[in-house]
């Protein structure tokens, strides 16, 4: 049985060394070749793989379901259910940020106002994919390719 407290700190501090890396990886270029792979996939298929085993194990004893508010009350009130929670949250926003930060290298989008967007995916989730977002529309369609010629 896995411990969910050790899962949820696990993965939290995992996770922000992951965070770190991404963040380094958009002035380093060199770091994207390694830090890439691992936080668009290898580290949101470890948490979803730790998601799947806590569900399993929450969900039989979490009194609750997804029809109401209060329904999922009652399923976080289950400690493996609340840290599969979690670890959906985790896996999502990384795969989200790094996808924030391949988009932006590629369309020449300036790593300092790019890392804010990641900071904010990190903490926020879909405020940081907003805000990239209307970052993105602000410069345009531009490519690496489109800005060499």
């Amino acid at each position: 049985m896995l411990d969910p407290a050790f899962a949820f700190g696990f993965a939290n501090t995992f996770g922000l060394a992951a965070w770190a890396a991404l963040l380094l990886s958009l002035f380093a270029p060199k770091l994207r070749r390694f830090v890439w792979p691992a936080t668009q996939f290898a580290i949101p298929l470890a948490w979803a793989l730790l998601y799947v085993v806590l569900l399993a194990q929450g969900l039989p004893e979490a009194e609750g379901g997804f029809d109401s508010i209060a329904g999922v009350r009652g399923l976080f009130a289950n400690d493996s259910a609340l840290a599969a929670g979690w670890l959906h949250y985790l896996a999502f926003d990384m795969f989200v940020g790094t996808w924030i930060a391949r988009d932006s290298v590629e369309r020449r989008v300036p790593a300092l106002l790019v890392a804010p967007c990641l900071a904010l995916t990190l903490m926020f989730g879909p405020a940081g994919f907003l805000a990239y977002a209307l970052l993105r529309l602000a410069f345009g369609r531009r490519s690496r390719t489109e800005t060499a010629s």
